[in-house]
């Protein structure tokens, strides 16, 4: 194995299989698929791996044979390397010749050297949060809309109701994929469809059909729409408006476990200023690990923030699979494009690389670590969280899970230990 280092955070991996290595997967490559060759003479799989590379080249299995070899000895010569690999390497293989070993090159994305400045006793200012007669009136009003009642009403749409419609979109006449939908409730001033389809609905009423005329954003996902205007042929089957109860003791006893609305604003008001209190806490411990990355010296590659930008994505859209809707239902609505979404999540997901990097590079100067028992505890939590026993956890989370998660554990007392060395002003 042979390790150069090509420009800063990149390196090239050379490493080989032998030839004997290389040979035997050659052969289990023809034991899985000599079924499908054809030699003239011989029934269907029953040719000799002899007379079928003679007849095709042994050239044929080296596609499956190199797969086959590849990952066992690109991880022998990364282990060797000692090389803290960020991102999927670009491999290349040399000229197979016969009896020789098998040489492969992998160029590898390697985690940046982080130069730390200070990150102890960093000054920051106090963050202080009070809770007003105004904010408890505010969190009462957010627990009345989310216990009004949907009440059909016969009028006709107004900003604020639910329009129950079915569409359809037409561009030049014809329709088109993925715009049709019925009985969908449609927010009106939610803004969740095409600017200006919205707009369209308000003074229509139950039973009335409407032309809705949209142009689609230029950046729109689906080429063939983008920039096209469109028509939705709209039939509005219902309106319906939210109706909000009185806030008073009935309602403090419904949405509560208190008798009265006075008992039940008591509590409001606890909550409010514990959670103010844990948000000042919150950012504090921000502005101190925004002050460390700042003092803090490195190059971040380009690949790991494109894959931070991934990860950020496939967590909305997982979020978006609870809610019903897939990603690309929600391109479609939005009218936004895949790179228009990646480049919004950019800066975020640089921060995040960046806050990993240093944080990571704090606690291995500081030696933070987390003990078996703190993991226990966390596990504990854990399977609490999830209504699931301990046991079955453990048994559910692979090892790179349980890494991660001590990983976290690590960031987090880091993160507590900077907070507690800071001076608050």
């Amino acid at each position: 194995m042979k390790c150069e280092s090509v420009e800063k955070n990149l390196s090239k991996l050379t490493f080989e299989v032998s030839a004997e290595d290389f040979e035997k997967a050659m052969v289990a490559v023809y034991n899985k698929n000599k079924s499908k060759f054809n030699v003239p003479g011989f029934r269907k799989g029953k040719a000799p791996m002899s007379i079928v590379t003679k007849m095709y080249t042994k050239a044929v299995f080296y596609d499956d044979a190199l797969n086959m070899v590849l990952p066992e000895a690109y991880e022998a010569a990364l282990k060797e390397s000692g090389l803290d690999v960020v991102a999927r390497p670009e491999f290349d293989v040399e000229e197979i010749k016969e009896g020789e070993p098998v040489v492969f090159t992998a160029l590898v994305t390697t985690k940046p050297e982080v130069k730390l400045g200070e990150y102890k006793g960093i000054k920051v200012p106090k963050i202080d949060y009070t809770v007003t007669d105004e904010d408890v009136q505010k969190d009462l009003e957010a627990t009345q809309a989310k216990n009004a009642r949907l009440v059909a009403v016969d009028r006709a749409v107004e900003s604020g109701d639910i329009a129950v419609i079915d569409f359809e979109g037409f561009v030049d006449d014809v329709a088109f994929e993925g715009g049709k939908g019925e009985d969908y409730e449609l927010e009106i001033g939610s803004n969740t469809f095409i600017p200006g389809f919205e707009d369209q609905l308000i003074g229509a009423k139950a039973d009335d059909l409407v032309d809705v005329n949209v142009t689609f954003p230029e950046e729109y996902h689906a080429e063939n729409l983008a920039g096209k205007p469109a028509v939705f042929k709209v039939k509005v089957n219902e309106v319906k408006t939210r109706e909000l109860p009185e806030i008073d003791d009935d309602f403090a006893s419904e949405v509560s476990d208190f008798d009265t609305l006075e008992e039940y604003k008591a509590d409001v008001r606890k909550k409010l200023e514990e959670a103010a209190a844990t948000k000042a806490e919150t950012e504090t411990q921000n502005a101190v690990v925004e002050k460390a990355i700042e003092n803090a010296e490195y190059e971040i590659p380009d690949v790991m923030v494109d894959n931070q930008v991934m990860n950020l994505i496939n967590d909305f859209a997982t979020r978006l699979q609870y809610q019903g809707m897939n990603l690309d239902m929600y391109l479609q609505y939005t009218g936004m494009t895949l790179d228009a979404m990646k480049e919004n999540y950019k800066e975020q997901a640089k921060k995040q690389v960046e806050g990993g990097l240093v944080l990571e590079a704090i606690a291995k100067a500081e030696g933070v670590e987390v003990s078996p028992e703190e993991l226990e505890l966390e596990l504990v939590d854990m399977s609490k969280k999830y209504n699931m026993e301990l046991d079955k956890l453990k048994e559910l989370l692979p090892e790179p899970e349980m890494e991660n998660i001590k990983k976290q554990m690590v960031i987090s007392k880091t993160i507590e230990m900077l907070a507690n060395n800071a001076i608050v002003e």
